[in-house]
């Protein structure tokens, strides 16, 4: 286990008052590991953002060794990796307990926890340690859930003192499928670096002669990109000239390259990989699509909307909760292609409409979805725990 000392490059933001701070409210986050993908990204972006003065971010990995989770690794926090394979094994008990040991030690305040495995793993340690605030994070709607992840997620509220959501959707579903008290489950939405979509070549748009459609989605079935490509097909004719592409990677390419072939759409139906430079591949777009079966808050969808695109996106989860239908996007059911080829038609008919509601998108994403107000309210949620375990314990005294 390997801990890194943070450099003096950590954020700090001039008190308001001139009033001494007090100690930091000391988080110690616990995932997987770490990856380009939703969750971590903005767990990352959170650790790099928030204000040192008020939150002293600590990281711990369950794996952790691999090169990119290493190339991720943020700075201005340490950084724990436990090496910890299978929970069932011998060696992640002895891991769990030399993990509490350095929670007490740290005197860590809030053990934050993501995905089912640290979930297990870093909670169970925390409430060993006596840390007083255990946090879960759910940022999906739990469609992965098994009947033994469910039984599991109930034995899991006896350790968590709150579960943090992304979004109203995806706390519901928690309630609904592990019955966790709904006082103890809040709602802190995602944010999007506004800055990244602002310049001009981020907001281009394709030629008016050859208008693209496409996706930043991960190639997994949850992301419906099989569903796009079912639109696509139905789109061909009416629309010869209009190309799609999907940035992402994941277990589906085979199997969706083999529908693009069926359909006669290889040379028009890009999957290009994951895209370093989402604004610059946003920017060839004339019309962005979310087509998943189920989402959370997406980050994909506040790309969208940050960069000023017309949208089209499924009616699942959190998406109604981002966008309005008619005034931000519009907004589709899941798994209809034809209700999905129709939407993405109109936009590409109707530029007047996919104007006024790609400047509507973006004008709701600064006003409502921008980084900052994401980090801040991270630190307003962890300063209200503070307040809270000061006021217990000044009861406790009395």
């Amino acid at each position: 286990m390997r801990t890194l000392t943070p450099p003096t490059s950590a954020i700090i933001r001039p008190p308001a008052d001139g009033a001494p701070a007090a100690r930091p409210v000391r988080v110690c986050f616990v995932i997987d590991e770490l990856a380009v993908a939703g969750t971590e990204t903005q767990l990352l972006a959170l650790i790099r953002h928030i204000d040192r003065r008020l939150v002293l971010p600590h990281l711990c990995l369950l794996r952790g060794d691999s090169p990119l989770s290493r190339d991720l690794e943020p700075d201005g926090c340490p950084v724990w990796r436990l090496g910890v394979g299978a929970l069932a094994r011998p060696r992640a008990l002895h891991r769990l307990v030399r993990f509490a040991r350095l929670l007490r030690r740290q005197r860590i305040d809030v053990v934050q926890a993501y995905f089912p495995d640290s979930s297990y793993f870093g909670l169970t340690a925390a409430w060993l340690a006596g840390v007083p605030n255990r946090l879960r994070t759910r940022n999906n709607l739990g469609h992965w859930l098994t009947p033994m992840h469910r039984r599991l997620g109930r034995m899991l509220n006896l350790l968590t003192t709150a579960t943090l959501t992304n979004c109203e959707a995806a706390r519901q579903a928690l309630l609904l499928a592990e019955g966790p008290a709904p006082a103890t489950v809040h709602v802190l939405e995602n944010g999007v670096d506004l800055g990244r979509f602002l310049s001009p070549a981020a907001t281009a748009g394709a030629p008016l002669d050859s208008p693209r459609v496409g996706a930043v989605a991960n190639l997994r079935r949850v992301k419906g990109v099989d569903v796009l490509i079912a639109a696509a097909g139905l789109l061909a004719d009416r629309h010869p000239g209009v190309r799609f592409r999907v940035a992402g990677e994941g277990e589906q390419r085979d199997a969706l390259e083999a529908a693009i072939a069926r359909l006669g759409l290889s040379e028009r139906f890009l999957l290009p990989g994951g895209s370093a430079n989402v604004p610059a591949f946003l920017a060839e777009l004339d019309v962005a699509v979310l087509p998943s079966r189920a989402e959370g808050m997406s980050n994909s969808l506040l790309e969208y909307m940050a960069a000023g695109r017309a949208i089209v996106a499924t009616a699942v989860g959190g998406n109604s909760e981002l966008v309005e239908h008619g005034v931000h996007a519009l907004l589709v059911p899941p798994d209809d292609c034809a209700a999905l080829a129709g939407a993405i038609a109109r936009l590409i008919d109707d530029r007047a409409l996919a104007r006024r509601l790609g400047a509507a998108a973006r004008q709701r994403a600064r006003e409502r979805y921008g980084r900052e107000a994401m980090v801040r309210r991270f630190e307003d949620f962890y300063q209200g725990l503070r307040r809270r375990d000061a006021q217990e314990c000044a009861d406790g005294r009395a």
